[in-house]
């Protein structure tokens, strides 16, 4: 009684928090769009490349703006061009709708932080205080908030283990912009740890399916030009721009060498931490995901029950499924994306929001003492927001996001399940 009145008492504490930062926060927003000027830079061709298309355009390789082609899949266009339509393409009201968004963003956050254990509660304040993520929101107008906005709410139904609808939104996330699948391999972990095979089939088909119907119209008429453009793995950014490798010369980050070096350290990263971190308790990636159980069935088949059990991705039942904490589900996603970002060639300015609202569970989540945590996260934002970059201030980054990582590979391993329940697939 004593422990369920403290999570009681702190349930309540986290509330209000919430509740102060979400105010606080409103009327700050509010405070921007008044006084500080709008910054030109990629919203008129935005509404260049809407135009084009609600003139009939469906070729992606004449969809052009004022700073070049259109780069983004289908979902983007959808959006803008509701945007366009509500705000006749003015920046004033545009703003108030990216002011709207950026509070339903930060409401979303913080309901993914209250449904977990990590961060005690005066951290939530961290989350309204960055300049640049301000900036990106309701000065700047990027599609970097929409997509950041639909991946946290697809985050927060996978908190409520509502797969289905959670990979809808998550398709449609990738949709505006393609960063989003820097969550995808820890997105997979945890649709084998929590489905069956079936189950997991199921989700990946209605994110492909989304895919597929909102990018019908171009697939329909110029496939090439859409999938070539929309989805470009192998664009090369200009190095002025690099917040984090600006200290690289220029020769060696243009080069294919440096991309795939990144790329193999991404993998790396990424199969350690699955390995060794997210599936200790399986026992290791492929027990986790159930590929390792087939053999075992085979050669001691009175063991069914027992790998049934262990096996959170495999049973006789295609639509049965298996309730992950929070915390872990969290712990997952955040991180995938995080080593992604670390691993990622170039950072623009308005990228830091694919990673900023993640922070602070990051850094939390790693054993550090909190004076480390919080010259960390002030530091980042102090690299962030130093334009333009420097040698040093990428440097500087840099390091921050490795001894970061450092932090999350010996963080304490929350266990993956809920205790003695399991509920029925109903998405």
């Amino acid at each position: 009684m004593a422990f369920l009145r403290w999570r009681h008492q702190q349930g309540r504490v986290l509330l209000l928090a919430a509740a102060l930062v979400v105010l606080g926060d409103t009327l700050l927003i509010a405070l921007i769009i008044a006084r500080v000027p709008y910054t030109k830079i990629d919203w008129d061709a935005y509404m260049e490349q809407v135009a084009g298309f609600r003139a009939g355009e469906r070729n992606y390789a004449e969809l052009q703006g004022d700073t070049g082609p259109l780069v983004y899949p289908a979902g983007f266009l959808y959006i803008y061009s509701a945007i366009q339509y509500l705000t006749g393409g003015a920046v004033f009201p545009a703003q108030i709708f990216f002011g709207a968004l950026y509070v339903l963003n930060l409401c979303i956050v913080l309901l993914i932080y209250m449904r977990t254990t990590v961060v005690p509660w005066w951290v939530l304040f961290l989350l309204s205080l960055s300049k640049r993520v301000h900036s990106i929101f309701v000065l700047r107008l990027f599609n970097d908030s929409v997509a950041t906005t639909l991946v946290n709410a697809s985050i927060l139904l996978f908190q409520s283990q509502c797969w289905y609808l959670g990979m809808l939104l998550f398709s449609f996330a990738v949709s505006v912009k393609m960063n989003v699948l820097l969550y995808a391999p820890g997105l997979l972990l945890v649709l084998l740890k929590a489905l069956s095979l079936g189950g997991v089939l199921v989700a990946l088909f209605i994110a492909a399916a989304l895919q597929v119907l909102l990018g019908w119209p171009f697939l329909w008429s110029y496939p090439v030009a859409y999938i070539s453009r929309a989805f470009n793995l192998g664009r090369v950014f200009i190095h002025f721009w690099s917040v984090n490798f600006k200290f690289v010369p220029e020769t060696i980050f243009v080069s294919k060498q440096f991309a795939v070096i990144l790329l193999i350290l991404h993998l790396i990263l990424l199969f350690l931490f699955a390995q060794y971190k997210w599936c200790k308790h399986e026992g290791g990636i492929f027990a986790a995901s159930g590929l390792t159980m087939q053999h075992q069935l085979i050669e001691k088949p009175s063991s069914w029950t027992y790998f049934l059990g262990k096996s959170s991705a495999l049973s006789l039942r295609p639509f049965k499924r298996q309730l992950l904490e929070p915390d872990h589900i969290v712990t997952v996603l955040f991180t995938a994306n995080f080593i992604g970002v670390v691993c990622a060639r170039s950072l623009h300015y308005q990228f830091y929001s694919w990673y900023f609202y993640t922070l602070p569970f990051l850094l939390w989540k790693a054993p550090f003492p909190t004076s480390l945590r919080l010259l960390l996260f002030a530091l980042v934002e102090l690299f962030w927001n130093i334009y333009p970059s420097t040698s040093y201030s990428s440097l500087g980054l840099v390091i921050c996001h490795l001894i970061t990582t450092w932090g999350l590979w010996y963080a304490p391993i929350e266990y993956p399940y809920a205790r003695n329940r399991t509920k029925d697939q109903m998405d």
